[in-house]
């Protein structure tokens, strides 16, 4: 039976240590810590496995003269809302003069090995990753590249030593029921956003507790999972307005949905809100020039972004965190789209 050497002290294996225990070369040990391509896959996991049971983390070898940028990845473009965290982000970087390179996932939730690849050949000082994740096996390609990373609004339950910053969504989807039944709605819908990112099912689940606490039971039909684009609110919106026994008022999972669910009332010959309350969530500048004005929940993006910013440049100087886990608060924002259900003083 072959017994594998034994773990060095962390921080004491070399790449000839690793080459020699796996039985490559020096040179396809360095392809492989920094993410080159040519390396066979059996090859590649015999020496990431090596380079895990040794904890081998790259020296430190970043130069002052070498162009100071992070990575900033979001797991889809959606205009509005990623502008607010770019904001965000540049009003840190700015003054700090790191630039900012700029890329998205096409809707996945983790990047791919190319993409990896790509941002060891950049050596950002960091990356910062949005409504998106990495496999822990990703991570730890990330930690022996010295590249430190923070998630801003995980799509994901993370673990403790992954920093993230993020917003209470479970508080406001309860404010956000909590108001329209204060109204006096009893058929309130909710279209939240992907059910399997963890801010939708946390806003549903505040939902849900509004109801609760008021002694009203929530109608499984008038829960809806989409996505937080226009379309799905419209879409959604027309299905639940048709129905015989209609909301009278609908949370929508973000401002822009929102607006589908508006326009989907307007098709209908709804007036908002006389007929139909609506609130929004993100509070994003254009909820308050649409008609009429957008009541949302605000979620503070350019803070979200800001703070992960910082935490991010804290890890590439070296500093330790205070702590790995931040959530903003979330705030009623009332405005014009809703109102008291009719007949209710």
């Amino acid at each position: 039976m072959t017994v594998p050497p034994p773990v060095a002290k962390p921080g004491s294996a070399t790449i000839a240590t690793i080459a020699d225990e796996v039985g490559v070369s020096v040179t396809t040990v360095s392809k492989v810590l920094n993410g080159r391509a040519d390396v066979a896959p059996e090859t590649r996991a015999r020496v990431e496995e090596s380079l895990e049971r040794h904890r081998y983390r790259r020296r430190a070898n970043r130069q002052s003269t070498t162009a100071q940028q992070i990575d900033l990845v979001f797991h889809e473009f959606d205009t509005a809302w990623a502008m607010e965290i770019i904001k965000g982000v540049e009003t840190v970087t700015a003054s700090a003069k790191v630039d900012i390179v700029l890329s998205q996932l096409d809707g996945a939730h983790s990047p791919s090995q190319q993409w990896l690849d790509t941002v060891y050949g950049r050596r950002p000082l960091g990356v910062l990753l949005v409504l998106c994740h990495l496999a822990q096996a990703q991570q730890r390609q990330l930690q022996r590249q010295r590249i430190p990373f923070v998630v801003i609004d995980t799509d994901s339950a993370t673990s403790a030593s992954v920093p993230t910053v993020g917003s209470n969504n479970w508080n406001g989807g309860l404010l956000a029921a909590r108001h329209l039944l204060e109204l006096g709605h009893r058929r309130i819908a909710v279209i939240s956003g992907p059910e399997d990112v963890l801010c939708s099912r946390a806003r549903v689940a505040g939902f849900r507790s509004a109801h609760d606490e008021a002694g009203v039971p929530v109608d499984p039909q008038l829960v809806r999972y989409g996505n937080f684009a226009a379309h799905s609110g419209n879409d959604h919106g027309l299905e639940l307005l048709q129905r015989p026994d209609r909301p009278t008022a609908i949370f929508a999972g973000s401002d822009i949905q929102a607006m589908g669910v508006m326009r989907a009332a307007r098709q209908l010959g709804l007036d908002v809100p006389r007929d139909l309350s609506v609130v929004g969530y993100d509070n994003l500048p254009v909820a308050t020039w649409i008609g009429p004005a957008l009541t949302t929940v605000n979620q503070p993006l350019r803070d979200m972004a800001g703070t992960a910013t910082r935490m991010l440049l804290d890890l590439a100087r070296g500093e330790e965190l205070a702590t790995s886990r931040i959530d903003l608060v979330t705030e009623l924002i009332v405005r014009e789209s809703t109102a008291p259900l009719s007949g209710v003083a």
